[in-house]
């Protein structure tokens, strides 16, 4: 699904690499293409969220087609997150990257990547398809809503981060793996290896909705992506939402 041949475009500036190429696909460039950000002016994160630019980190986002329904589309985010955690897997060790329901990926219980989704349809069957991403490397960001790390600050202290098309090299082969297996197998095996990474699972959480907030503890992830939360009423499948986490316990 990920295309080896697809070119790698690097601007020292844009307002953002997921609004590049939503304009792309709406306009019907559609060649796989990776769009790579040094600094972005407009960079998003969830629920509309700013997402910081700062200098040594990775800003990404890959432009494909596809014909997969777009209930297999909404998937792909938590490829992208396993894919992200093996490549930190490589730098400080198994066990410290973990993934945080729906779209971050954790070093140490602290936010170092998220992931966002985009897509759009076309008549006769074909998909458009945007995965989009902000990995820390060498900087975290700051006065956020929880605690944040980079992979720099995860290493030892005389060893270097990554740079960003260094990293991106190492993301898209496990990356095209995951997506492939998604594709020809479907989601069980990506649902499993997500869950053996999954942040708090078989703990007490609190759960935003958006418009209410929702107490139980996190037993598992649903064939459709969808958290899976035990409360006192019973379990609760939560399609769209956030595990909060404080910024003085992770």
């Amino acid at each position: 699904m990920i295309a080896a041949e697809a070119p790698v475009e690097v601007f020292d500036e844009i307002d953002s690499t997921l609004l590049e190429a939503r304009r792309r696909a709406e306009r019907g460039e559609l060649a796989p293409v990776w769009l790579v950000a040094k600094r972005q002016s407009a960079g998003k994160g969830r629920r509309g969220r700013a997402w910081s630019s700062l200098d040594g980190n990775l800003m990404a986002t890959y432009l494909g087609v596809t014909r997969a329904p777009p209930m297999q589309i909404a998937l792909l985010g938590f490829a992208v997150g396993i894919a992200i955690a093996e490549v930190f897997d490589d730098s400080i060790g198994a066990g410290r990257a973990t993934l945080k329901w729906p779209n971050d990926v954790l070093i140490d219980g602290a936010k170092a990547a998220g992931i966002l989704v985009d897509s759009g349809s076309f008549p006769g069957g074909d998909a458009w398809f945007a995965l989009g991403f902000g990995v820390n490397l060498a900087a975290a960001p700051e006065a956020i809503d929880q605690p944040t790390a980079s992979l720099r600050s995860a290493l030892p202290p005389d060893a270097v981060a990554p740079a960003p098309l260094e990293f991106l090299a190492r993301l898209r082969p496990r990356l095209d793996a995951w997506l492939t297996r998604l594709e020809r197998d479907g989601f069980d095996s990506l649902r499993r290896a997500w869950l053996a990474r999954a942040h708090r699972l078989g703990e007490l959480a609190q759960v935003s909705t958006g418009d209410a907030k929702v107490e139980g503890r996190i037993v598992g992830l649903s064939p459709r992506g969808e958290l899976e939360l035990e409360t006192a009423a019973g379990k609760r499948l939560i399609a769209a939402g956030e595990i909060l986490i404080s910024n003085t316990a992770a």
